[in-house]
């Protein structure tokens, strides 16, 4: 019996001229009237359509375009070939052929974009849809596949895509925190008298978000001409607490919180100044509410807010650069989005960065920031002080910090590396904290080793953050970021990281942070270069359990470094420095193996250490150790 041939030689429809119709006298069905007989693509609803008709329409002998007369009273059709269908959902062309067919030897598609692909049943299982095939046939609603409406194929003409997306993010967390009890006020439970009470809470939120983005390019090597983005976003949030005074000031607002907010989180236009070589190295200019890291991990600034970028790339993209200004608005309390309100705020930051800089592979990058907070006074919408600081002295006052740094990122050879270096400086008008003006002067390190051995990455990293070890002294030693939020030791699975601890009016560490900064709000309040800084070792552990699961652990022991800014703050004689130990575990499952769909899940505690014990010591017991879990869908178009 003879051997089945393979997919890759199976033969394509036969082909049969206008002369081989005639010799067997088969009679080629009579064409339609068309308007347009040169017309290659006569029925535009054919594209990205999967039903077989419209593709049999588009290759059915009725549309062969007819021959040049010959000698004889007769005429033939041209040579025509079989027409495959595109891949995935194309939409109507909007491209038409500008000349006709008048030989054997050539046949005139101008729209290049949706020309087809054969049908290949490339691992014999028939398409099932789990599965990652190529040239897969798609539809409207189909993201996983090549589609026209997230800019896979132009919207019109060849180079003018449009992109759509819709997004839900839904989080549930349940965690313990020391919350205060507000016991000069009132308690839930009558004779509390202790500063911190019940730690539990229960938080939700959720983000629908809804995007368009229209854009002019060629190609993704080439960066585009210009560009239109908006992003609505519709937010609303739920907190359960069990004690008075946290949700609102208001005792008798209860321990429960609901709130919504639309926001237009995302608008902006950009456009090329300049080719400047022929290798796609470009300027460009972009305006409006973006989102920017300033680098690798965040340790700086990362949001999106309103700006005016520079940016570009040289010597084949090997070096990129940028240079944005924001004017920062004001954030919604509860959903962290944007307001149309001014918050008074101006940063500029520059960066330069080389790419496979001495070892292929490294990418380096050298930064500059200046971070210009105003003088102003701000209640947040649940009704908190948040600017001043509600500490010490009670007086609105501008910040001037300026940041140099130098970081890097990648590998080299079989070793990842990331790292970081930044020094502040700068002054403050008036810190609430220490009571008088002060110069700034700090710094901060952060190191990160890994090892990759087959599936699993063997991981070991170092923060360092400055603290102030004399309040009074004029000088603010104790580093803070402008908006942080750093992907390192952990990041979002961190306890310490994700969560945002309180100590008597501000917080001691941010949400998404790492640095004990005693600053009222990351989103709405001013940095403070008055505390007591941070010292951390983490050892983690990652694995990819399958092609979509991925499992992080990690282990976190951290230390403040001064807590003399905390003595000060809390009237306490002696504070240790022993934060504690941060356990945590968690997975991230993308099914689709894109992420259309991402699921994370994650645990985390901690088991505090001396100084935070002598933070939150009650007056009878003892501090207990404290936890926090999660759960995140992502579901995206």
């Amino acid at each position: 019996m003879p051997p089945k041939p393979s997919t890759s030689q199976r033969q394509l429809p036969p082909v049969v001229s206008a002369t081989e119709l005639q010799a067997s006298n088969l009679t080629p069905p009579q064409p339609e009237p068309s308007a347009d007989p040169g017309l290659v693509h006569d029925d535009p609803s054919y594209l990205g359509s999967s039903e077989p008709k419209s593709l049999q329409r588009l290759n059915a002998p009725e549309n062969v375009l007819p021959e040049p007369k010959t000698q004889g009273p007769e005429t033939s059709p041209f040579f025509r070939s079989f027409f495959f269908p595109p891949a995935g959902f194309t939409g109507g062309t909007s491209v038409h052929p500008t000349e006709q067919q008048n030989t054997d030897h050539f046949v005139p598609i101008e729209d290049r974009w949706r020309i087809g692909t054969p049908i290949w049943d490339r691992y014999g299982k028939g398409h099932p849809p789990v599965d990652d095939y190529p040239f897969v046939q798609g539809a409207w609603w189909d993201p996983y596949n090549q589609n026209v409406l997230k800019g896979d194929y132009p919207i019109a003409g060849q180079d003018i895509f449009l992109r759509l997306g819709f997004k839900t993010q839904n989080l549930i967390e349940y965690r313990q925190t020391p919350i205060p009890t507000t016991p000069t006020e009132a308690t839930v439970h009558p004779g509390e008298f202790e500063f911190f009470g019940n730690p539990n809470q229960f938080f939700f939120t959720q983000y629908n978000s809804a995007s368009i983005d229209l854009f002019k390019g060629d190609s993704v090597f080439r960066p585009v001409d210009w560009r239109f983005k908006a992003n609505l976003i519709f937010n609303q949030n739920y907190l359960k607490v069990n004690e008075l005074g946290v949700v609102s000031p208001d005792v008798t607002d209860g321990t429960n919180r609901h709130r919504t907010f639309w926001a237009l989180e995302e608008w902006f236009y950009e456009s090329k100044i300049a080719d400047t070589s022929p290798n796609y190295d470009f300027v460009s200019v972009r305006a409006g509410s973006q989102f920017f890291s300033s680098d690798f991990r965040g340790f700086i600034f990362a949001d999106t807010n309103r700006a005016v970028r520079l940016f570009g790339n040289r010597l084949s993209n090997q070096d990129q650069y940028n240079v944005i200004w924001f004017d920062q608005t004001e954030k919604d309390t509860n959903s962290l989005l944007n307001t149309f309100n001014d918050r008074h705020q101006n940063t500029l930051i520059a960066n330069y960065y080389r790419n496979d800089f001495i070892f292929p592979g490294y990418n380096s990058q050298l930064s500059f920031h200046y971070n210009r907070d105003q003088a102003s006074t701000k209640f947040d919408t649940n009704g908190f002080l948040v600017r001043p600081d509600p500490v010490g002295v009670y007086a609105p006052h501008q910040v001037d910090a300026y940041y140099l740094g130098w970081a890097g990122n990648g590998h080299i050879n079989r070793y990842n590396i990331s790292h970081a270096a930044y020094y502040a400086t700068g002054h403050d008008q008036l810190n609430p904290l220490a009571g008088s003006a002060q110069t700034i002067n700090a710094f901060m390190t952060a190191l990160e080793l890994s090892y990759d051995r087959d599936w699993a990455r063997f991981r070991c990293s170092y923060f360092y953050a400055s603290g102030d070890s004399d309040p009074t002294d004029n000088q603010a030693n104790g580093f803070d970021a402008i908006f942080d939020n750093p992907n390192f030791a952990g990041g979002e699975f961190s306890y310490w990281n994700r969560q945002q601890i309180k100590l008597f009016g501000v917080n001691l560490v941010q949400r998404q942070s790492l640095i004990p900064n005693l600053r009222s709000s990351k989103f709405q309040g001013q940095t403070n270069f008055v505390n007591p800084g941070i010292q951390l070792i983490n050892f983690g552990f990652d694995a990819d359990l399958t092609t979509k699961t991925k499992w992080i652990n990690n282990a976190n022991y951290l230390w403040f470094n001064q807590t003399e800014s905390l003595e000060i703050y809390t009237f306490q004689e002696k504070i240790r420095n022993e934060i504690g130990l941060d356990l945590s575990s968690g997975v991230e499952y993308r099914p689709l193996l894109n992420n259309n769909i991402i699921v994370l899940a994650g645990i985390s505690g901690l088991i505090v250490g001396d100084g935070f014990r002598d933070l939150y010591q009650p007056l009878y017991g003892s501090v207990p150790n404290l936890a926090a879990g999660f759960f995140e869908a992502t579901f995206e178009y």
